[in-house]
């Protein structure tokens, strides 16, 4: 017997796309140029009949391996959020492209809108296929969607993720960038034990994190926001924040993970100088003016809380010992004061 690969996780596989000079690519534009134009197949056609063997090998039943009983209360909380299976996906595929998507390049950054595919997920379990949202995509463009070539960007830096992983497996293991090794990131204690949990008194970071232990994912301005807090202004490695995103988020993705973990932390491909550093409070200013996002998901900002705020305090282990009727907890480090200490610290490994 023979074994056939049938390639679908990808547009492209890894070592298909190559620099001019045979090379892979570093940076995410020049890869976007070099496969935009590329002709990407049709999805196949489902099977019209799956033939069963003549005999069945023995096999475990799936609910012995009880998958989701290290989640304990938390799993309850998660299972109303979760968008599962083929027909799922293709029908959230559906509605983004039937009107979210002409607003796409604005509102993907809007915490407080469901505007983007939501799709990650389904796409990280092979649910849905990348050539179905590409051609989706595609054909948006075509139309002339306002936001569809940003949305097809966004499918290439998934590529460029995969990319880089086939090329420098230790992206998802060590800092891309070897001089990296070098830098004082603190590992663990009190400053990531409270970002972890939520209780930075950081009201968009706490928000974002506290999302993802209701629903399994978080919004993905959310998610720069949350790193770039834990690596420059806790100053904390971005390992940490990479094992709890791979602990906590229903749509995990390793490439995806590791990618943009490096990116916010300024150790991986990115062009950009480490001095990117992102104000928490400014970018609620900017992406959740009303505050609609944060009150969502914080019940300590609110007189009557939402279900929402309030699932928080059912997912989280009991030996966490949070109570929403507790005071909001104070910042961890002033905002400015963290800052000038990322870059002193930067100028430091440089000189």
């Amino acid at each position: 017997m023979a074994a056939v690969s049938h390639p679908g996780h990808l547009l492209h596989e890894p070592h298909t796309v190559e620099t001019g000079t045979g090379g892979f690519y570093r940076v995410y534009t020049p890869y976007w140029r070099a496969v935009r134009d590329r002709d990407v197949p049709a999805p196949d056609p489902a099977p019209v009949a799956l033939r069963a063997p003549a005999s069945w090998p023995a096999g475990d039943r799936l609910t012995d391996w009880r998958l989701g009983a290290a989640m304990r209360r938390g799993a309850a909380v998660v299972l109303p959020h979760q968008r599962v299976g083929e027909a799922a996906a293709l029908d959230r595929l559906r509605w983004f492209m039937d009107g979210p998507v002409d607003r796409y390049h604005i509102a993907r950054d809007l915490c407080a809108e469901d505007g983007t595919s939501g799709l990650s997920q389904n796409l990280a379990l092979g649910e849905i296929g990348p050539r179905t949202v590409w051609h989706a995509g595609m054909e948006a463009l075509r139309q002339g969607r306002g936001g569809a070539e940003t949305f097809l960007k966004e499918i290439v830096w998934r590529e460029f993720s995969y990319h880089l992983l086939f090329h420098t497996p230790h992206i998802a293991t060590g800092n891309w960038k070897p001089e990296w090794d070098s830098f004082p990131w603190a590992e663990g204690g009190p400053d990531a034990e409270a970002w972890q949990r939520g209780m930075t008194g950081e009201p968009f970071v706490d928000a974002a994190m506290r999302q993802m232990y209701v629903t399994g994912t978080m919004h993905n301005r959310g998610r720069m926001i949350v790193a770039s807090y834990l690596t420059k202004h806790l100053m904390t490695h971005w390992k940490t924040g990479l094992d709890w995103f791979a602990d906590c988020l229903t749509d995990w993705d390793p490439a995806a993970n590791a990618m943009g973990w490096q990116w916010a932390a300024g150790s991986g491909p990115d062009a950009a100088p480490y001095f990117r550093i992102f104000n928490p409070a400014t970018q609620a200013e900017k992406f959740d003016p009303a505050a609609a996002y944060r009150h969502r998901w914080i019940a300590e900002m609110s007189r009557a809380p939402g279900p929402e705020a309030m699932a928080y305090f059912d997912a989280v282990p009991r030996a966490w010992d949070l109570d929403p009727r507790r005071p909001y907890p104070r910042p961890r480090i002033d905002l400015g004061e963290g800052r000038a200490r990322a870059l002193r610290a930067y100028a430091e490994r440089n000189s």
